[in-house]
């Protein structure tokens, strides 16, 4: 019977532990939207299909990453997006954490996603 009470309240310690994980460590450090970047407008993420970088030239659309620790505003499909908040390679400082795509497409502060969902990865030596 002791040892029922003893796992419980062990079990009940460690859950208490893991819910008390802060935002900050959940929220990746850059999120990506799909973009036009000929015409400068957020479009639909289906149409990036993979990581290809866009370096100034050819048509396409690429994702744009923005960090999300910043105030940036993520553009609603069909919006116009600031190329001042981000940028078109991906950022390969330390082992940045990414969400591509799955923001909202009405657009928002992009400080309020969370990591998870659609497109989520990791780079560097540990995958995500």
């Amino acid at each position: 019977m002791r040892s029922g009470a003893v796992t419980l309240g062990l079990t009940a310690l460690v859950a208490a532990s893991l819910t008390g994980c802060s935002s900050e460590e959940e929220q990746p450090d850059y999120a990506a939207i799909c973009v036009d970047p000929q015409t400068e407008t957020r479009t639909d993420d289906d149409n990036c299909k993979d990581e290809t970088e866009y370096h100034g030239s050819g048509a396409g659309f690429f994702w744009f990453y923005m960090a999300t620790r910043g105030s940036a505003i993520v553009p609603p499909v069909g919006g116009r997006y600031n190329a001042a908040n981000g940028t078109y390679t991906i950022p390969r400082t330390g082992s940045p954490t990414i969400r591509r795509g799955g923001l909202d497409r009405g657009g928002g502060d992009i400080g309020t996603i969370t990591r998870g969902g659609f497109g989520k990865s990791g780079h560097g030596s540990s995958g995500g």
